[in-house]
């Protein structure tokens, strides 16, 4: 006859249900190209409140390789206008900026956070050889790391030297990004809606008593009870947040839900005003892959990412966390400069990206690449990426770049 300690009952007890908070986590990286990935579980949970004088990084990814000579127009430029007859912006539909670019003209929420000084138009970002495959490039931004196949991501890599607390970095979504798998630490990722423990009161209390280490036992065992505990903690919080007033602050407008991007920020605006202890946040809006009509298809993204970051920066009005907030997107490539014959754009590289929040200091960052010196029809990048990654690491995170880049990069200087 096997005997059965009083975890491995406890667990026969909580059935199925639980058997995803044991030992590995099984998760899929992020994107519209998932593979499954096995990460560490979480580890124990601390509950740390973030402080007045921690940032909160959103990061919003554009799937698919977002078009930035349509996103950041080179308004009035011969050799954009020539390469694109068909899905070129005039420079009078242009919202324009200053150096003779322009936005989106479905950007204008972002307009009036550039007009008040807290946009950041980062130019020409990218990295050495770039990848035109959506799972490579991907895989560099997420782990920064352009020269290797690296399985760690680069804000894993800041959860394995900032304690245990599995609330430290968020996301807002079924797939959890390689950005936040660690060696020994990595983030949570949690779906839209309901999130309860399984089973009933009875059985959820067998999870609580799962979750406490005990003297002795297996470090499979103690992984186990950590990424049991983890479950525990993230229900608790959720229930919270899902407790907060969903209306953002007085006289801004009402959540769009149909607009998925907003639904997930309005999960990341009502965790931050519920003071869950979380320092980063990922969200994602899919559909940049432009091969065909773009204009319109761009133009509809443009206007949900511009409608979503717009409305997320008004409902933290008034909340005394707001200032701690920098937003960043980021997308796996540009697209050509040249139209293809299908009314889109090809793969490209390098691309702008747009950092937003009350410290964010306003304006253009890194030279603008040329649309004449191409490097086989892509745009040459002048900003790494890892450079933007350095300055929100060290300013809104508050860790040397360096322990997680593995090198020194420039600081940007938008916060």
């Amino acid at each position: 006859m096997t005997t059965l300690n009083r975890r491995q009952f406890l667990a026969g007890a909580v059935g199925a249900g639980a058997a995803g908070a044991a030992g590995l986590v099984v998760a899929r990286r992020g994107g519209g190209h998932d593979k499954p990935a096995v990460v560490p579980a979480a580890a124990a949970p601390t509950a740390q409140p973030v402080v007045s004088t921690q940032g909160i990084l959103v990061l919003v990814g554009l799937y698919g390789g977002n078009d930035g000579l349509n996103t950041v127009i080179p308004m009035g430029h011969p050799d954009y206008l020539a390469g694109r007859p068909d899905l070129a912006y005039a420079p009078e539909q242009a919202l324009p900026l200053a150096d003779g670019l322009g936005l989106h003209p479905n950007l204008r929420r972002l307009k009036a956070q550039w007009d008040q000084g807290h946009l950041a138009v980062v130019r020409g970002v990218g990295y050495p050889e770039p990848s035109r495959s959506h799972f490579r490039s991907m895989d560099i931004w997420q782990s920064a790391v352009p020269q290797t196949v690296e399985r760690t991501g680069w804000l894993g890599r800041w959860l394995d030297r900032t304690g245990t607390d599995p609330m430290q970095a968020l996301a807002v979504n079924p797939n959890l990004p390689r950005a936040l798998v660690g060696k020994s630490k990595t983030g949570v990722s949690v779906p839209l809606g309901q999130f309860t423990l399984p089973g009933t009161p009875a059985l959820s209390g067998a999870l609580k008593t799962l979750s406490q280490a005990w003297p002795g036992e297996a470090e499979l065992a103690e992984r186990a009870a950590a990424a049991t505990g983890a479950l525990v903690q993230v229900q608790a919080a959720l229930k919270e947040v899902r407790e907060i007033a969903p209306s953002p602050a007085a006289g801004a407008e009402p959540l769009n839900p149909a607009n998925a991007l907003a639904v997930q920020l309005d999960v990341v605006s009502r965790s931050i005003r519920a003071g869950v202890p979380t320092r980063v946040y990922t969200v994602n809006l899919n559909g940049f892959d432009t091969h065909g009509r773009e204009k319109d298809v761009h133009a509809n993204l443009m206007a949900l990412l511009d409608e979503g970051v717009g409305w997320f920066l008004a409902s933290l009005n008034g909340d005394p966390r707001a200032g701690q907030v920098v937003v960043m997107t980021f997308s796996e490539f540009g697209r050509r400069v040249r139209a293809n014959g299908s009314g889109g754009t090809d793969h490209g590289a390098a691309a702008p990206l747009f950092v937003a929040g009350p410290t964010v200091k306003g304006g253009f960052y890194g030279d603008n690449p040329s649309l004449t010196d191409l490097d086989d029809g892509d745009l040459k990048f002048t900003t790494d990426f890892r450079s933007v990654y350095a300055s929100v690491l060290d300013h809104v995170l508050g860790m040397d770049p360096k322990d997680v880049l593995g090198a020194s990069f420039p600081d940007v200087g938008f916060v």
